[in-house]
């Protein structure tokens, strides 16, 4: 699904060979047309551009009783006819190669992107990027991704993902894509400068979003949480980690691995925030009943002021905008997630 917010090679509204062009000449045809018959026989406009049309669709011969009549009708019917042809043939190109689908395609894939709420905006669709919105799109959260390149946005398209074909630094491209309406940013550009470039611009727009990034170096990650990213993610560093501790602890990877999959139906490893107006609010763990109500196992809590409290004792009391790290059975945490959240409070 893509939706084009910059105007592609070959699709101005006017161009020598383009509909627009077949278009304008059909109609200086039938202008000349009505003009000559209404000069040289002396008809009325109606019926000269009527005789007109008759005669470019080959329908009927004009009766003309001028020898100028006649050659306006020859005029008509050779440049008329070969300009309604050239009209039609691009019209139909264009419906043949996806252009009118693509562009009826592009205004739904806009309407769309008006109603998102909630979802996340992933900047670049490369490696790192396409592995992010497949997770996204596995554990059904809704995302749209900018790319600029056109072959890099096909992919995106064919994976089933909303896709803008834009600059991820533009201020009107991240407010195109909803920004303001966004649950986080994620910055997977190909350099590490457009990265800086793109949470700059987000984080100028939207104070309090919640902005993850990549890096390649360590000097880009300090610009990076300057520039306002709230996570910065080495791949590198972070898949030689990976490495290390699956050659340590296997065991302790796998489970995290299953814990941690969208595809795992029986058990998850969830963050869920705690809503000021919840009912487990200022309540502590024993007296929530966490354990015997949804069967979960409370790992860490991460208070509002960032500091992470691993396996809480069960007087622990959660507070107002903390967030649990829990683990249990994905409709478990779901039923946690609601009654953690102010609405169903």
């Amino acid at each position: 699904m893509a939706l084009d917010l910059k105007p592609a090679k070959g699709d101005r509204p006017f161009q020598a060979q383009g509909p627009g062009f077949a278009i304008a000449l059909l109609l200086f045809i039938v202008a000349g047309g009505t003009f000559g018959y209404y000069w040289i026989e002396h008809w009325d406009f109606w019926q000269a551009f009527y005789v007109t049309v008759l005669a470019i669709s080959t329908l009927e011969a004009p009766r003309v009783s001028t020898l100028s009549g006649q050659v306006v009708t020859v005029f008509l019917v050779v440049g008329g006819v070969g300009a309604a042809l050239y009209l039609f043939t691009l019209l139909a190109t264009v419906v043949v190669e996806g252009g009118l689908p693509k562009r009826l395609q592009r205004r739904r894939h806009a309407r769309m992107i008006e109603h998102l709420h909630d979802h996340f905006i992933v900047c670049g669709y490369g490696r790192i990027g396409s592995i992010v919105a497949n997770q996204l799109q596995r554990q059904g959260v809704p995302y749209v991704v900018i790319e600029r390149d056109g072959v890099r946005l096909q992919a995106a398209i064919d994976d089933g993902a909303l896709a803008v074909e834009a600059d991820a630094s533009r201020e009107d491209v991240l407010k195109r894509v909803g920004i303001d309406r966004a649950r986080g940013l994620i910055a997977a550009v190909g350099t590490d400068a457009e990265n800086v470039y793109a949470v700059l611009s987000a984080r100028v727009m939207r104070p309090d979003l919640f902005i993850v990034s990549r890096a390649e170096t360590e000097d880009a990650t300090i610009k990076l949480k300057r520039a306002g990213a709230d996570r910065v993610i080495s791949p590198y560093q972070l898949g030689g980690m990976q490495i290390a501790q699956t050659a340590l602890r296997p065991a302790v990877v796998d489970f995290v691995a299953l814990a941690t999959s969208a595809d795992n139906l029986e058990l998850a490893l969830e963050e869920i925030t705690i809503d000021a107006a919840s009912t487990l609010a200022n309540r502590s763990i024993i007296d929530a009943n966490l354990r015997g109500k949804y069967g979960v196992i409370v790992v860490g809590i991460q208070r509002q002021n960032g500091k992470m409290e691993f396996n809480p004792e069960s007087e622990t009391v959660i507070g107002a905008s903390d967030k649990l790290v829990v683990l249990g059975k994905p409709d478990a945490l779901r039923q946690l997630e609601g009654e953690a959240s102010a609405r169903n409070a």
